[in-house]
């Protein structure tokens, strides 16, 4: 049977992984595809470069549109990023016929719906295993391996900047801008670290599998994202006194009255396996009816954990490319022609614990004040910790955790405890998830 042959749009960190790893392990991707998947043509700005890194192996060109449009190409593998010409060339390819493999969250999260309609229409697949959790089979396992399942929520730490930058902050106490320095240093993050470090990266991925999960359109514009920045190593030195990690979470859950998605800086309690990813791994924790908790733990990026992904599509395509249509693995797991209409609840709506810390006066009555606020806003406190102030000072720290409550009554308590004239500044509140 002849090859499958593949065109690569971009041959930088994973599309050099991607090339090395499919060259290294022929034989054996071979032998589990039926058929030789052989990377035939190569698009790179830079392409002495690309010739350098392919040796000669295949064609190298500059202008993309050429090997999306090349007939004998097969598979073409998307690793430029962003949305602009990544999307266009797609799209390019889709039309010519060609199946699509791609690393591009971005991308995905906010022109899926338009680019899955593509692909149907046209008969053939996008498959993009590596644009969540790096080599972490998560999208397989969401959409083939846990299919029985009504999926109940997903909550996944998914990116590994932020995960370096909270466990370097609570190993070593130092603040969020220090931490942030050292990350690039050390190439942990990037010149520009915004889509990390705002939560925007992780919010792609939550997106993504919130679609997977519950049989929904992307919506990445209704997702709720906030990053770490504004965290304090005070706040993670609490935690762990209370027995929690603070995390980036990227969070899905069913509820009776809609979806949520979120991704927020969220304490997990220290006993949980997912509390303890630490460095740049990854996890994503999803509980089913039928299968209660599954955790999928691995490396997230790096070049050739996600180009394991991005061969395991590879192979797919090549096992899938001559069934029918019809009978194919659905792009979002779900039939196109059942896909529901839940709507993505707003912040305001969900419901979750909370952790809530308010510089106040060290005078009698504070805290009776604070608690008959909460007490009127249908909030009861789970566990609370209160400094003794330092030697010399008249202010000190209270720290409370409330059990679950709606993100509205406890917006509503914090505007009247900041307005009290014995509380210092603004409180700090920052979500909390038992996950059991």
């Amino acid at each position: 049977m002849k090859p499958i042959k593949v065109g690569l749009l971009g041959i930088g960190t994973v599309g050099a992984g991607t090339f090395n790893v499919l060259q290294r392990n022929q034989e054996e991707i071979m032998r589990r595809a039926g058929r030789a998947i052989q990377i035939t043509m190569v698009a790179d700005l830079n392409v002495e470069r690309a010739r350098e890194l392919t040796g000669g192996a295949c064609e190298v060109v500059s202008d993309a549109n050429l090997v999306v449009s090349n007939p004998d190409i097969d598979i073409v593998i998307e690793l430029i990023g962003g949305y602009g010409i990544a999307k266009e060339l797609v799209l390019k390819a889709i039309a010519n016929g060609k199946h699509v493999v791609t690393a591009n969250k971005a991308l995905l999260a906010t022109h899926g719906n338009e680019l899955f309609k593509a692909a149907q229409d046209k008969g053939v697949m996008i498959a993009f295993e590596a644009a969540v959790a790096g080599g972490i089979p998560i999208i397989k396992a969401l959409r083939e391996g846990l299919t029985a399942n009504r999926i109940q929520w997903i909550a996944g730490i998914i990116n590994g900047t932020t995960t370096f930058i909270l466990s370097e902050m609570r190993d070593k106490g130092l603040d969020f801008a220090t931490v942030l320095k050292e990350a690039q240093r050390l190439g942990y993050a990037e010149a520009d670290p915004t889509f990390d470090i705002e939560g925007v990266d992780a919010a792609h991925k939550a997106t993504i599998m919130s679609a997977i999960a519950f049989g929904i359109p992307v919506q990445f514009d209704k997702a709720h994202v906030e990053g770490i920045t504004k965290l304090q190593a005070t706040d993670i030195r609490y935690a762990e006194q209370l027995g929690y990690r603070i995390k980036l979470l990227g969070i899905t859950k069913r509820t009776d009255k809609g979806i949520e998605l979120r991704v927020h800086p969220t304490l997990i309690p220290a006993k949980r396996l997912i509390a303890n990813v630490e460095g740049a791994m990854n996890a994503v924790l999803v509980q089913g009816d039928a299968v209660g908790a599954t955790l999928y733990y691995g490396k997230g990026a790096g070049s050739e954990p996600t180009a394991s992904a991005v061969i395991a599509d590879l192979v797919d395509i090549t096992r899938l490319a001559t069934a029918d249509p019809e009978h194919r693995v659905p792009h979002l797991a779900f039939q196109p022609n059942a896909m529901a209409d839940t709507p993505i609840l707003p912040m305001s709506e969900i419901t979750t614990s909370y952790y809530l810390r308010m510089h106040v006066a060290d005078q009698p009555g504070v805290l009776a004040d604070v608690t008959r606020i909460l007490a009127d806003s249908t909030i009861s406190i789970d566990a609370m910790l209160q400094k003794e102030p330092a030697d010399g000072e008249t202010q000190t720290d209270i720290i409370m955790l409330t059990h679950q409550t709606q993100e509205k009554f406890v917006e509503a308590a914090i505007a009247k405890i900041e307005a009290l004239p014995t509380v210092m500044g603004q409180v700090t509140k920052i979500r909390l998830e038992e996950l059991s």
